[in-house]
């Protein structure tokens, strides 16, 4: 049995601090990390985040000007496909217009027809003046015979017989004038206080022609609005009825963002409100300027085919969402970056000015998408029957092309 050593005794043991006190240490720092953290997000929330809404439930939204025939027809030509840009009056469809242009003939011929028809309406009120004027130089013929008698037949020098003939043939040419009167009103009636191109037959015809007219023209379809070619659908050969949808036109420079935010979110925010965009295509380095231009009148739910009831005992509140409408405030932007229907947006909105309304306060005065590639087709029928008036009028037509019978009466 070996002895011990003798400087064990005296030896110190060597001491190691102790592993919690590490521990703490890190808590610490930690602790102050987040106490640091939290403050400077509080400080960041009163001075810049309380100021801001943003959502990333928003996306491009905007008109698609669907290209429908208004007769039926079979397709012979398609001049546009899908991504195609056409502009405002560009053919797009041309359906074949050998029916067409076979009634718009009918009606120009029943047009011409009744022209002339109607023509002769104020010469048989002429002939029935004359026929008057006749009757009435008759009548005081036949008046002055019957007193010539009458006065001779008081001395006894013709006979009661010759009194009583010349007083028949009075009556004959009193009667005479009076059917001839009614006669003369009754074609007057047909005629009074008109010219020819303003007589109801023939506003009738002409009614006939211009729907005939605008048939033949609608065989052309063309684009109501500057766009992209989207949804193309037809063929050349297919019969299409009216209604059908053939293609769709979306003018990319008038979109517009719904951006979906919770109604906890709407508190502060206002109508005329600046907005900052951003899409998912052109990444946070493409910022597009915009502003609000109204808050929905209500949620998506509100609005469905089958609205939510909650009038049950599994009722759970949920944060609903309003769609709030955004505009860009240049459209020039959307030339240099531009944006597709559908396409998801980021959305932030600065509540700083809160001067504005809520809730639109006025009515809009003037239409907010409207075109005017169809305005002139009446104007051309309008000419059209203006020269086939003209052409059936004859001699009888004046310098204004009226009938100068028909302002005699």
């Amino acid at each position: 049995m070996s002895s011990p050593n003798p400087h064990t005794a005296d030896t110190p043991a060597v001491q190691t601090p102790p592993a919690n006190n590490r521990r703490g240490l890190l808590l610490r720092l930690l602790l102050a990390v987040i106490v640091l953290a939290a403050i400077a997000w509080t400080a960041w929330y009163f001075i810049v985040g309380r100021w801001y809404e943003s959502t990333d439930d928003a996306y491009i939204n905007g008109n698609i000007v669907q290209i429908t025939p208004r007769i039926a027809g079979t397709v012979i030509s398609i001049t546009a496909d899908d991504g195609d840009m056409v502009q405002q009056g560009e053919v797009l469809v041309k359906l074949d217009r050998s029916d067409a242009d076979v009634e718009l003939q009918r009606a120009s011929a029943n047009l011409a027809n009744t022209v002339r028809r109607v023509r002769g309406l104020y010469s048989t009120v002429t002939g029935a003046q004359a026929q008057v004027a006749v009757e009435k130089v008759a009548l005081q013929k036949a008046q002055a015979d019957f007193n010539r008698r009458r006065d001779l037949a008081k001395t006894g020098a013709i006979s009661a017989e010759e009194l009583a003939h010349a007083r028949d043939a009075l009556t004959s040419a009193q009667s005479a004038l009076a059917t001839s009167q009614q006669q003369l009103q009754t074609n007057q009636v047909l005629v009074d206080d008109t010219v020819v191109a303003s007589h109801p037959d023939v506003k009738a015809a002409a009614a006939q022609y211009r729907a005939a007219y605008l048939d033949d023209v609608r065989t052309v379809m063309v684009a109501p609005v500057t766009g992209y070619v989207a949804k193309r659908t037809v063929q050349v050969g297919q019969r299409v009825q009216p209604g059908a949808a053939l293609m769709a036109v979306v003018p990319l420079h008038q979109v517009w963002v719904d951006a979906n935010f919770k109604e906890t979110q709407l508190t502060h925010m206002r109508i005329g409100q600046s907005v900052e965009l951003t899409s998912d295509v052109y990444g946070s380095s493409v910022k597009y300027q915009a502003k609000v231009e109204s808050l929905g009148v209500g949620t998506g739910s509100a609005f469905s085919l089958l609205p939510a009831q909650n009038a049950t005992g599994n009722w759970i509140k949920i944060v609903q969402r309003i769609p709030v409408r955004v505009v860009f405030t240049d459209p020039s932007q959307l030339d240099k970056n531009p944006l597709r229907i559908g396409m998801s947006m980021t959305t932030d909105v600065n509540l700083h000015d809160q001067n504005g309304p809520t809730l639109a306060q006025a009515a809009r005065t003037e239409p907010r998408f409207s075109t005017d590639v169809y305005k002139d087709q009446l104007a051309d029928a309008n000419a059209q029957i203006e020269r086939i008036i003209h052409e059936n009028m004859g001699q009888a037509v004046n310098a204004k092309g009226e009938d100068p019978m028909a302002k005699a009466h």
